[in-house]
C-alpha cells in the first residue's frame, strides 16, 4: 500500500475524504434499523434480553472508541494518513460481512468490537483536512465534513428500513459492498497528506486517552476548548436517544412523524454545513462564530424544551442547524492550535472525548425524560433542557478559550 508521493493533493482525494466520512455515517445509519430486529431474533424474541443486549453493544462500541480514536491518530501521525484510513475502510468493509453472517450474539458482539476499533479512525479524516486546507478555509471544510455526516445519517437509516424489509441482513451486505469500494477508489485516487518530514513518532505512552491529556496540557487554549467540546457532545445527544420519546409524549407523533422531523434535522444540518458555515465564520472569525453557534444551540435546546405547539418544534429545528456552526469554529481553532505533526494525537484526543460522552449520554438524558414525564406530560423535553443547561456551562470555557488563544502556538500550518 504505498503512498503517492505527498505534493498537494488533487481534488479527488478531497472528494475521497467526504465520500470516506459519508458513507462511514451511511453504513452506520444503514444498521440502525435492522441491528435491533438481529438481536430480538438471537434473543429469541424477549424485548427485555434484546434492550440489555443493545445496551452492552452500545457500550462496548463507545468504550472500544474512546481508547483506540487516539491510538489510530497517534499511528497516522507517524505513518500518514493514508494507510490508516485505508486499512480502517477495508476492516469495516469485511466487519460487515462477519456481522452479516453472524450465527449468535456472541459472533455479533465481536463484530460490533470490531466495527468500534475500525470507527474509531473517523478522526483521522479531520487531521487530513488540517493537512492540506489553509488555516482560513479550514471552518468551511470542518463544514464539509459536518455536511458528509449529515447526508450519510438521513440516506443510512432510510436505505436500511427498505432494505431490512427484504431481509434483515441485507443491509449489512449493502453497508459492507459500498465501504469496499470506497476502499478500492481509495487505493488509486488518494495521495498522502503528510510527508515524513512532519511526522512524530509513535509512543504508546501518549497514544492513550490520559496520554491525550498530556497532549491538551502543553497547550494553555485547549483545556478550555475541550472542555467546550465535552459539555457540546454531552448536549449533543439528548435528541437521538429521546427524541421518538419526547415527540410520542409531548405532541402524540407516531414514527413517520418523528422520521419526518428527524429527516428535516438532518437536511437543515446539510444545507448549513455545506453552504453557510464558511461565509460566517468568515464574517464573524472563529471566536465569534463560536459564540454565535452555541447560541443557537442553547435557544434550539431550550425551544425544544418549553414547546407547546409542532410549530415550534420545527422553529427549533431551523435554529438548531446553526449550532454547527460551533463545531467547524472550534474545530479550527484547535487545529491552529497544536503542532502540524500533532495534528492526528488532537483528532484522536477529541474522538475519544465524543466515545467517552457517548457511554454516559443514555442514562442522562433517558433519565430526565423519566423524571420529566413522571410529573406531566408537558415536562417531556427536560432532555432538552438539560442540554441547554449545558450549552450554558460551556460559554465560560469559551470566554477562556478566546482568552487563551493569542498566547497559544496559532501556527500558519
Amino acid at each position: 500500500m504505498n503512498s503517492p508521493p505527498a505534493s498537494a493533493p488533487r481534488q479527488a482525494a478531497l472528494a475521497f475524504i467526504l465520500v470516506t466520512v459519508m458513507l462511514d455515517m451511511l453504513a452506520f445509519g444503514i444498521v440502525i434499523p435492522v441491528l435491533p430486529k438481529l438481536v430480538l431474533d438471537f434473543t429469541g424474541g424477549s424485548a427485555t434480553s434484546a434492550a440489555w443486549w443493545q445496551g452492552v453493544f452500545g457500550t462496548l462500541f463507545a468504550a472500544i472508541q474512546f481508547f483506540f480514536a487516539p491510538v489510530l491518530g497517534a499511528l497516522s501521525d507517524r505513518f500518514g494518513r493514508r494507510p490508516v484510513i485505508l486499512l480502517s475502510s477495508f476492516g469495516l468493509a469485511a466487519d460487515y460481512a462477519l456481522i452479516a453472517l453472524a450465527p449468535n450474539l456472541w459472533w455479533l458482539l465481536a463484530g460490533r468490537a470490531i466495527a468500534g476499533f475500525c470507527s474509531a479512525s473517523i478522526s483521522v479524516p479531520s487531521a487530513y483536512i488540517a493537512d492540506v486546507t489553509p488555516p482560513e478555509k479550514r471552518a468551511a471544510a470542518f463544514g464539509a465534513i459536518g455536511a458528509a455526516f449529515g447526508v450519510g445519517f438521513i440516506l443510512g437509516p432510510f436505505i436500511g428500513a427498505q432494505a431490512g424489509s427484504v431481509d434483515p441482513r441485507l443491509p449489512f451486505w449493502i453497508a459492507g459492498a459500498l465501504t469496499l469500494a470506497n476502499f478500492c477508489y481509495g487505493l488509486f485516487v488518494l495521495p498522502e497528506s503528510l510527508p515524513p518530514e512532519r511526522r512524530a513518532p509513535f509512543e504508546w505512552l501518549k497514544a492513550n486517552p490520559v496520554g491525550s491529556a498530556l497532549l491538551i496540557r502543553q497547550y494553555p487554549a485547549l483545556w478550555a476548548l475541550i472542555g467546550v467540546s465535552v459539555l457540546s457532545y454531552l448536549a449533543h445527544d439528548s435528541l437521538p436517544h429521546t427524541f421518538f420519546l419526547y415527540g410520542h409524549a409531548r405532541f402524540g407523533w407516531d414514527q413517520r412523524m418523528v422520521g419526518y422531523a428527524l429527516v428535516a434535522v438532518g437536511v437543515m444540518n446539510v444545507i448549513v454545513q455545506a453552504g453557510a458555515i464558511g461565509p460566517i465564520v468568515r464574517a464573524l472569525g472563529e471566536q465569534r462564530a463560536l459564540f454565535f453557534g452555541m447560541a443557537m444551540g442553547l435557544g434550539a435546546f431550550a425551544l425544544y424544551g418549553v414547546a407547546w405547539a409542532e410549530w415550534m418544534v420545527f422553529a427549533a429545528i431551523a435554529l438548531g442547524g446553526f449550532w454547527g456552526v460551533w463545531s467547524a469554529a472550534a474545530q479550527t481553532m484547535l487545529s491552529k492550535t497544536v503542532a502540524p505533526t500533532e495534528q492526528g494525537r488532537l483528532q484522536g484526543a477529541l474522538a475519544s472525548v465524543r466515545a467517552a460522552c457517548q457511554v454516559l449520554t443514555p442514562a442522562l438524558f433517558n433519565g430526565a425524560f423519566a423524571l420529566g414525564v413522571s410529573v406531566d406530560a408537558r415536562w417531556a423535553g427536560a432532555p432538552m433542557l438539560v442540554s441547554a443547561a449545558l450549552l450554558a456551562l460551556a460559554l465560560p470555557f469559551a470566554l477562556a478559550a478566546t482568552r487563551s488563544l493569542p498566547a497559544a502556538l496559532i501556527a500558519s500550518h
